[in-house]
């Protein structure tokens, strides 16, 4: 039995709540169980230099925990004057994961900045982070149609979520929450599109090296669980 008493293929409680910062064009308060990311999605008239002339746009992505997200207090990255490896690794996940289920020319030459800052963390926090980032992307895209802002065409071309998988025990599990995550044989992250298509897959032994089997059934529970988070996607920009 899992610690949390769910089911092997069983998701945490999941919520979608968006619209929560009121500057903001877009954004969602995600929680997946107690891990809980405020993410935001902001327009700006700007581009990187190397994007500059080309006609297209930008997605591109920040992340941070805050100091007592986790059991003990953690240094704020900015104190230290630098970013982590953790953090860049991640924040660089999110953009690619979103820039794949974009048209970016069909954005023009701005870009839109995603900021997802975690509240409190409970393992999961980089698939949170994407699978809120999709939220707030949807309404800051809708916020830009409705004032004539982007040339003709779907912009967001599909759904996007994400989701971990480990195995546990001996046993492959669905979305680990950190009493899973610190004592996993394998641990996973599967990002993927609404119709099923993969964006990226994070798998790696913890103890023993884990068999191509064991990782076909971690990709089929991660499926299962990313068509939930995208149920739940829809509903919440319905």
């Amino acid at each position: 039995m899992r610690p949390s008493q769910r089911q092997v293929d069983e998701l945490r409680a999941v919520s979608l709540e968006r619209g929560v910062v009121k500057y903001a064009e877009g954004s969602c308060f995600v929680k997946f169980g107690d891990t809980h990311v405020l993410v935001t999605a902001s327009l700006e008239e700007r581009l990187p230099p190397w994007l500059k002339g080309q006609g297209r746009g930008w997605i591109t992505a920040e992340y941070g925990m805050l100091p007592r997200a986790t059991n003990t207090r953690t240094r704020r990255e900015a104190s230290s004057g630098k970013q982590g490896g953790r953090t860049v690794e991640i924040q660089r996940l999110i953009g690619r994961s979103l820039r794949s289920v974009v048209d970016l020319q069909a954005l023009g030459e701005r870009q839109i900045t995603i900021d997802c800052d975690v509240i409190q963390a409970d393992g999961g926090t980089r698939t949170a982070s994407i699978t809120g980032a999709w939220v707030a992307l949807s309404d800051c895209l809708s916020w830009m149609k409705a004032r004539d802002m982007l040339k003709n065409g779907p912009v967001l071309r599909d759904h996007l979520a994400a989701v971990s998988c480990g195995v546990f025990k001996g046993t492959a599990v669905l979305d680990l929450d950190y009493a899973e995550d610190s004592e996993a044989d394998t641990d996973g992250n599967f990002v993927m599109t609404g119709s099923g298509n993969i964006v990226e897959v994070q798998a790696t032994a913890e103890k023993d090296p884990f068999s191509e089997e064991q990782l076909l059934t971690l990709l089929a529970l991660a499926r299962k669980g990313i068509g939930k988070l995208v149920d739940l996607q829809k509903m919440a920009v319905a």
